[in-house]
């Protein structure tokens, strides 16, 4: 029997990055993939995902190039098979260089489907059905998650589908239906709409992405509604017929109001569901919670020699997260002493037009908490640099304790401001008040002075509001 230091189960930014951080710390290791190298962020999600959005850009610039004084001959259309065949190729050349990596650092790649046994072992199931049973000392679970599918309405993966189908759309339809509006329903709901669909999207809460301040909420739905994305806040799809090719979708609102809307595409963005069946979890007592593996804070099951990283545990779904715990857990099989992730400094970003990034705490929740704060808010309005690029929709929005200055929160909406919040996240790490961030010198003109400006706002001292 082939016996390992260490098997990881799923190759995605959580399995790859912990077969590698393994192999570097001496241990040898293998990494067991059904599919692509890479996982769904890389394949299925994140990446291409990106690269649609990027396509959406800048056919929205060549729209607008009289704005810029440029002239272009013709009507500008999007080749939409052109545009999926480019997010494909990008994802394939990204799969490819997790593959390299993984060989650079020794790592055997076992193929197949792997399901844990007890006493350490893993049985992997290869695509033409052979079973082998490989050994190890220790086993990561990183076996990631899938688009979520509600009882009421059930993907058939053609006129209802998740977020896998809407990266590989056949051809471009004319209307569609967004249920929910958390990262990736507003991402693909944007780009949809940039390429010419009519689009709808449906969302629970009371507020576009509701995990993000009010303000910056506030703002999306603007951007959206210039955009002509229709939006339907506190309401709930109750069902979907399809008819004669159409979907026929049937809306109730927060005053119980029914309504029905007629399209192409239903595309259903309510979330992610673990995969954790089938991969040995009763059979070797691992304790689950609520549909996710329960574990320490190194990622260590209730089963001795068994952990388990990413979405498959607590903690936000996202491929940073599952990289940092991967780097954290390994770390601590190899004897070393990491530290715990620190789950109050995870920055998130939604790479719609305008972007929105985040970190920390919102104002809701400070007040929540009932905490004294100092708010301050700066509008790209205000930004001569925003202004030249001719991307003047949104703020920077920070939060600090009135007491001790410390950063709670700093929310962004606006161009590139994905690129940005990691500079709040370290200052953050680094216990970095408002007075510092102040007397810091930003540079001119960039977007991210944007940040001192919001917070000289929240201390009374903004010279350019």
């Amino acid at each position: 029997m082939n016996t390992y230091d260490l098997i990881v189960v799923g190759s995605g930014p959580g399995g790859y990055v912990a077969a590698i951080r393994a192999s570097q710390l001496n241990m040898k290791v293998a990494v067991v993939e059904r599919a692509e190298l890479g996982g769904i962020c890389l394949n299925w999600g994140c990446i291409p995902t990106k690269a649609l959005l990027k396509s959406a850009q800048v056919y929205k610039y060549m729209s607008h190039a009289a704005e810029y004084g440029l002239q272009v001959e013709g009507a500008v259309k999007p080749d939409f098979e052109a545009v999926v065949k480019r997010s494909r190729t990008v994802a394939e050349t990204m799969s490819k260089g997790v593959q390299y990596l993984l060989k650079k650092n020794n790592v055997d790649v076992i193929a197949g489907f792997g399901k844990l046994l007890p006493g350490h072992q893993v049985e992997v199931t290869a695509a033409d059905g052979t079973v082998t049973v490989y050994g190890a000392s220790h086993v990561v679970l990183a076996t990631g998650a899938r688009s979520r599918s509600l009882p009421n309405v059930p993907q058939d993966g053609k006129k209802i589908i998740g977020y896998r189908e809407a990266l590989t759309l056949p051809q471009l339809p004319e209307t569609m239906v967004v249920m929910g509006s958390g990262a990736i329903g507003s991402e693909l709901a944007y780009f949809y709409a940039t390429m010419g669909t009519k689009v709808t999207i449906v969302e629970y809460m009371p507020r576009l992405v509701p995990v993000e301040d009010d303000d910056i909420a506030a703002t999306l739905a603007r951007c959206f509604r210039k955009a002509g994305i229709k939006t339907m806040t506190s309401a709930a799809v109750e069902k979907v017929d399809v008819v004669n090719d159409k979907c026929v979708v049937t809306i109730k609102d927060a005053k119980e109001k029914i309504t029905e809307i007629e399209c192409d595409i239903v595309l259903s963005a309510v979330g992610v569901a673990t995969n954790i069946e089938g991969i040995g979890l009763e059979e070797c007592g691992v304790q689950t919670e609520r549909g996710k593996v329960v574990v320490d804070d190194f990622y260590r099951t209730n089963v001795e020699g068994v952990y388990a990283i990413g979405d498959i545990v607590h903690g936000p779904a996202l491929a940073h997260v599952a990289s940092h715990e991967a780097e954290v857990c390994v770390e601590k099989i190899a004897g070393l002493n990491p530290e715990p992730v620190d789950y109050g400094n995870i920055p998130g970003c939604t790479y719609t037009t305008p972007e929105i990034a985040s970190v920390g705490l919102t104002e809701r929740a400070c007040v929540e908490q009932g905490r004294e704060v100092l708010i301050g808010k700066f509008p790209f309005t205000a930004s001569g640099k925003a202004t030249a690029a001719g991307s003047r929709d949104g703020l920077v929005k920070v939060i600090f304790d009135k007491q001790t200055g410390e950063w709670l929160g700093c929310h962004l909406i606006g161009d590139n401001v994905t690129e940005m919040i990691a500079g709040a996240v370290m200052a953050r790490r680094n216990k970095m008040t408002g007075e510092a961030v102040i007397r810091s010198v930003f540079p001119h003109p960039t977007m991210s002075e944007a940040i001192m400006e919001a917070a000289a706002d929240a201390y009374k001292e903004c010279v350019h509001l």
